[in-house]
């Protein structure tokens, strides 16, 4: 396959984003602005139903949800009516939590690299029946899969009833071995919930060889779809669980509901303009190759990354691949000197109108650094130049 790491290979792609030419945004991994198409499909959608919103509604919105419902499960291979659309993953992981049936004693296991919201989210799941939260400190530096297998499942006792685990980190953008995870999950009969906004687009997402038992993301970052839109994957063992945050009517009113999916269809007027817009996110990262897009971003990210690495002079949180298993993917996350994160983040902004994360995390400041297509070689010199000068 021809390397895509050229700037004028991606030039006419770049320009189907309307970024703000003021701004060098490298936080794609936070909120991803999406492209032209997406943009333009999301409008169409939107004066089909202003311009009649009865027939859109009964004739209309049915048959387009149930298709770009099932257009993004062949995405991430899975059955269609094993998936619900969400407005991200946070709505799809409290989905998770309030189904779930835990108990006084039992334990919910997550590792220390899950997104906050994760555990607020089963920390009041837990502590609502009298449920424990357990948390698996994963090793830094990671150096193998063994090792990260071997935190994880070290942590896991008689009372444990569900491991939560992201599939690319958010405070450390690393990439989890989440099948090695599974396969060792489902062999002690232990339920996997992942939490995948990161990874769709990122890296191939197949659930069926996964074998998880949920599995929520948000199509608005790397995807690109329109912001608000996100689906939740639930194992047919346990869609009996599920109910909808909100009840309405479930499906066209007032028809007897025929499947678990069905109340989370109708959950009063809405604009749905944003799901429906999905299959032109996954048509247009289709129509440029989706192993060459991955490529791409990977390319600009391991620049970062090697920019980064030479400035801070810094030991990385994982290496680049070991066991066979790549650690990162299109973002890059590495500690700085000790200072002041916001103040930092803010004086990039301002003096160099650059948008990318600056974290705190295990007392630590860091940096995370995204690149989409829109990126350029240019961009990362820019951040460099920047942090020669702030640091």
């Amino acid at each position: 396959m021809r390397r895509a790491n050229f700037e004028e290979d991606w030039q006419d792609v770049a320009a189907a984003w309307r970024l703000r030419p003021d701004t060098i945004y490298l936080n794609h991994g936070s909120f991803g602005p999406p492209p032209a198409p997406v943009r333009a499909a999301r409008r169409a959608w939107q004066d089909a139903l202003d311009e009649q919103p009865m027939d859109f509604f009964v004739r209309q919105f049915e048959p387009a949800w149930f298709d770009a419902r099932r257009r993004l499960a062949t995405f991430v291979n899975c059955v269609a009516d094993d998936m619900i659309f969400v407005e991200n993953a946070t709505a799809g992981m409290n989905l998770v939590a309030d189904g779930f049936r835990l108990g006084a004693g039992d334990e919910v296991l997550l590792t220390d690299h899950e997104y906050g919201a994760v555990e607020r989210i089963w920390r009041r799941a837990a502590d609502a029946v009298g449920a424990k939260l357990a948390i698996a400190r994963l090793p830094l530096p990671i150096s193998s899969v063994g090792e990260v297998l071997e935190a994880i499942f070290s942590r896991v006792t008689v009372q444990t009833r569900l491991l939560i685990v992201s599939h690319i980190t958010s405070p450390t953008a690393i990439i989890l071995p989440v099948e090695a995870i599974c396969r060792e999950a489902r062999s002690r009969d232990l339920p996997v919930c992942i939490d995948g906004p990161h990874a769709l687009l990122q890296t191939p997402v197949d659930l069926r060889r996964l074998g998880c038992d949920f599995y929520t993301a948000s199509c608005h970052k790397w995807l690109c779809a329109p912001f608000g839109t996100g689906f939740l994957y639930v194992s047919p063992q346990f869609q009996p669980w599920m109910r909808p945050a909100a009840m309405s009517w479930g499906r066209t009113p007032p028809t007897k509901l025929e499947r678990w999916f069905d109340e989370f269809v109708w959950s009063g007027t809405r604009d749905p303009s944003a799901f429906l817009a999905i299959p032109a996110a996954v048509d247009f990262f289709n129509s440029l190759g989706f192993e060459s897009v991955r490529e791409r971003m990977y390319v600009m990210a391991g620049e970062a990354r090697t920019g980064l690495l030479d400035l801070l002079q810094c030991q990385p949180y994982a290496p680049a691949t070991s066991d066979g298993h790549a650690w990162y993917g299109s973002m890059t996350h590495l500690p700085l000197p000790p200072g002041d994160a916001r103040a930092l983040q803010h004086s990039l902004w301002q003096n160099y109108g650059i948008e990318v994360p600056i974290v705190s995390w295990r007392d630590e400041r860091s940096i995370r650094v995204s690149c989409h297509l829109y990126n350029t070689r240019q961009h990362l010199e820019r951040l460099l130049e920047a942090l020669r000068a702030l640091l």
